[in-house]
C-alpha cells in the first residue's frame, strides 16, 4: 500500500504536466522535467479561472476554424491564448481567408484582443513546423538559463522562425527575455506580446 502511494506521488508532476500541456508556458518544460512544470504552474500569474478560460478559448477558436471548410483545407493556423489575449499564427493563401480567421477567433467569448500574425502564404511544410518546435525548445532552455528572469512566466510560440513571447512580466524582465531569445541560433525575429506588470 505504501509503495503504491509513493508511486502515485512520483507521478503527480507528470500528471500536472499533461493536464497543462495545452496552454501554459510550463507545458514545454515536460522535456526538462515534471518538477519544473509543477513550478511553472505554481508561478503562473493568472488565476486558475483565467488559465481554464484560456484553454477554453483555444479549443473553441480551433473548433470554429475547423468548422469553416475552406479555412480547414486551405490554411494552417494555430491559436494561443494567454490571459484572454489571443495570438493567431500560421499561413493563409489569401487576405480574405486571413481576415475571416481573425474574425472567427475574435468572436469567441471572453477574447479581449487578437494579435493576427498569420502570414499570406500556402501552408508551410512539416519540416518547417518541426524546426519551429525545435526553436521553441531551444528558446525555452535558454530563457531558463538567463539571469534576472522568471522564465516560468514566459510563453514561447514559434512560427516560421519568428519567436513570439507572451506572458505577464515587469518591463525589465520582458526586455531581458526578448534579448535572450534573440540570441538563439535560427531565430529570425522576436516579437514581444507581453502584458507589463509591476514588480
Amino acid at each position: 500500500m505504501h509503495d503504491s502511494l509513493n508511486s502515485l506521488l512520483r507521478l503527480l508532476p507528470l500528471c500536472l504536466a499533461c493536464a497543462c500541456a495545452g496552454s501554459l508556458s510550463g507545458c514545454a518544460l515536460v522535456a526538462v522535467g515534471g518538477a519544473a512544470t509543477t513550478i511553472a504552474v505554481a508561478n503562473d500569474p493568472r488565476t486558475t479561472g483565467t488559465v481554464i478560460e484560456d484553454q477554453s478559448i483555444e479549443l473553441k477558436a480551433s473548433n470554429a476554424i475547423a468548422d469553416d471548410q475552406e479555412l480547414k483545407t486551405r490554411t494552417h493556423l494555430s491559436v494561443t491564448s494567454y490571459n484572454q489575449i489571443v495570438l493567431l499564427t500560421g499561413e493563409a493563401p489569401t487576405a480574405d481567408l486571413r481576415r475571416r480567421a481573425a474574425a472567427i477567433v475574435g468572436a469567441v467569448d471572453k477574447v479581449r484582443h487578437v494579435h493576427d500574425e498569420v502570414v499570406l502564404a500556402e501552408p508551410n511544410s512539416l519540416g518547417t513546423r518541426s524546426n519551429d518546435t525545435m526553436l521553441t525548445t531551444k528558446v525555452k532552455t535558454r530563457l531558463f538559463a538567463t539571469k534576472n528572469l522568471d522564465a516560468t512566466r514566459v510563453k514561447v510560440i514559434t512560427a516560421n522562425g519568428v519567436v513570439y513571447l507572451m506572458g505577464m512580466l515587469p518591463a525589465d524582465q520582458a526586455a531581458v527575455a526578448a534579448e535572450s531569445a534573440s540570441m538563439v541560433g535560427g531565430v529570425q525575429k522576436v516579437v514581444k506580446l507581453f502584458e507589463t506588470i509591476n514588480k
